[in-house]
Order: C-alpha cells, then sequence, then structure tokens
C-alpha cells in the first residue's frame, strides 16, 4: 500500500533552533548506526522510518560505512526514499558522515579533501540524491591539516552537495581550531555530534561551552548508552541482544555488574516520574537546551514510539538532578 504520512506528525514533536543558524531539528532524530544494514530485515527499518517520521522525527542520521555492510544503510535508506519518503522530501533533514575507514588504500579513510569528496559522491549514489542536508567529517584526523579537512567541508556545500556542514568526535580545542577556519571560508559550522548520556558527560568539559560560544547546535548519540539506560540489562544480558552476538562496538563483557546496578537505581527514579528508564535518560539529555536533539537508534517501532513519549516530561527538580548525579557517583566513581 502506498505510505501516506500521518497529518498529526507536527503534533508529536518539539523542534529546536540549531545554534545560531536558521535551522531547526525534532529534539528526537533517528540513527541507522544499526539495523538498517544489508544483514538486517529490510521491511523492520523501512517500518521504523514510517512510524519516526509519523510522530514528527525529521531528521535520520546516516554514514557512509554504516551497515553492515559498509554503505548497505544508505542503500536501504535509499529503497526507503523511493519507496515512501520522496514526496516528504523537503520535509526531511538527512545527514551523513566520512572519516572511518571505508575502502582500500591511502584515500578511503581521515580526513583528506580527496577522502570527503569522494566519499559523499559514493554516498549520494547510494542514497539516490542530489544532495544531503548535513554532511559530517566522522572524526578528527591528527595527520591532516585542519585547514584541508574544513576546506573540502566548505568545498562540497559550494557544489551544492550538502546544505550543511558538521563535525563528530572533535575535542573542544580542535572544534574551537576547525570552526574558526569554516568560519573564515564563508561555511559556518553548523552542528557537533558528541556522545553524550548520564553517564558519559565528557562534553560537559569544556565542549559545551565551545559549541555555545561559536553558535554550533549539539546532536547527542548514544543518549541510551547502547542499551544500558533502558531496561534491556536490568536482569542481566538477554541472548537476543547486541551484547550477547559481540558486537564490535558492545559485548556482553561492557555490561558491568556496577552498570547494572547504576541502571536499576536510575530506573526506580524513574519510575517514581512517570517514565521508563530510557525515557528519563533521553530528558536528561535534552533538559537544560544545551543538545538541539537527542540521537536515538532503535531495532523495533515501540522503541521509537517510547523514546518520542519521553517529550512529555523534560523538567526535572533540583532534587531529582542530585539523585541521578549520586547514583552515577557512587556506582561508577563518577563526577560532574
Amino acid at each position: 500500500m502506498t505510505y501516506i504520512a500521518s497529518a498529526d506528525r507536527y503534533q508529536h514533536m518539539q523542534y529546536n533552533r540549531c545554534g545560531h543558524s536558521g535551522l531547526m531539528l525534532p529534539a528526537i532524530s533517528l540513527g541507522l548506526w544499526h539495523n538498517f544494514g544489508g544483514q538486517d530485515v529490510f521491511e523492520n527499518g523501512r517500518a521504523m522510518v514510517r512510524q519516526a517520521f509519523d510522530l514528527g522525527i525529521t531528521h535520520f542520521d546516516i554514514a557512509n560505512n554504516y551497515g553492515p555492510p559498509p554503505g548497505s544503510a544508505e542503500e536501504n535508506f535509499r529503497k526507503i526514499l523511493q519507496l515512501d519518503m520522496a514526496p516528504y522530501r523537503d520535509e526531511l533533514i538527512i545527514s551523513t558522515k566520512a572519516g572511518y575507514e571505508m575502502w582500500p588504500g591511502p584515500y578511503g579513510n581521515f580526513g583528506s579533501r580527496k577522502y570527503l569528496v569522494s566519499s559523499l559522491d559514493q554516498s549520494l549514489t547510494r542514497l539516490g540524491l542530489d544532495y544531503v542536508d548535513i554532511y559530517y567529517h566522522h572524526r578528527p584526523d591528527p595527520n591532516t591539516p585542519i585547514e584541508e579537512t574544513m576546506a573540502a567541508l566548505d568545498h562540497v556545500v559550494r557544489q551544492g552537495k550538502a546544505l550543511y556542514v558538521g563535525l563528530s568526535n572533535y575535542s573542544a580545542e580542535q572544534t574551537a581550531a576547525a570552526s574558526k577556519v569554516l568560519k573564515e571560508l564563508g561555511t559556518p559550522c553548523l552542528i557537533h555530534q558528541p556522545s553524550y548520556s548520564i553517564i558519559d558527560r565528557w562534553i560537559e568539559h569544556g565542549l559545551q561551552d565551545v559549541l555555545a560560544e561559536e553558535g554550533i547546535g549539539t546532536i547527542g548519540f548514544l543518549p541510551l548508552a547502547q542499551g544500558i539506560l533502558t531496561n534491556k540489562y536490568l536482569n542481566g544480558v538477554p541472548s537476543d541482544s547486541r551484547a550477547a552476538g559481540h558486537s564490535v562496538f558492545l559485548s556482553e563483557n561492557s555490561i558491568t555488574d556496577k552498570h547494572v546496578e547504576v541502571a536499576k537505581a536510575l530506573n526506580k527514579l524513574a519510575a517514581e516520574r512517570g517514565q521508563s528508564l530510557a525515557q528519563m535518560a533521553l530528558a536528561w539529555v535534552l533538559r537544560n537546551g544545551k543538545v538541539t536533539s537527542a540521537l536515538i537508534g532503535a531495532s523495533r517501532v515501540s522503541q521509537i514510539e517510547e523514546n518520542v513519549a519521553a517529550l512529555a516530561n523534560l523538567s526535572f527538580t533540583d532534587e531529582e538532578l542530585a539523585t541521578i548525579d549520586q547514583i552515577v557517583e557512587t556506582h561508577l566513581g563518577k563526577k560532574n
């Protein structure tokens, strides 16, 4: 059947201005890092994209190497665009990235102009698009001058192959340097994509200050800490989880007893707030307006529905925030 988007899709979502730009992003964005590759069930990914859009999620985040195999998430998203989303292209923010190894040889990795321009051309072919809305450099390159990398990002915008550019995994110092170059070139940095969650707060120690000073938006990835901040691991590692399958990025050993204790304690507080642990974790990331969007992953439609429902309560009392800090410090030894 022909997909027709829900007529009330914009009534479910909150939209936040991205830095000093004119672009509004949904408070919840959907990432295609996992569950959208060539080895996954296509119709499940298709259903998740459709329901996400019906709930007002307009931003879909990909990278050249997402799969597996690398590139297959972009190829599958092209099929979803062709089957369902093409009529709504102007309502979508589609982003992709380059920075990790993508093809053999010296030109398929890191941050050279050669790699970034070639990779975007390949991504556009896989996506079946003339342009992406946001093109990220996925990680800093210690061996390429930052001027060259930023000039490549400026170049693809001037070519019309990207509307905006962003950075991911850059430190505070690297972000400040990159932003300076981009401003001088006339293509300011729109957005930064760092990891950020209740148990991963590194951006609070310098990066958030730089982003505020530079007028750069923030989209936090891993806000649920790869499932640790959900009900998934409260009673052990499920046999059908990625942790049990020894994912390259997550293994059973990553789910420590301390992480389980943190999750259980936080889950109790979330229940007192009338939320699931995942909903409270997302609300915490979005709590003070410093984060433009929380980037979620999902393996089924119900997870997207649960996550969007977090927007019903984004406020915290001082006591609740202090309790969260105390739980994390007690079990993980981390302080703000």
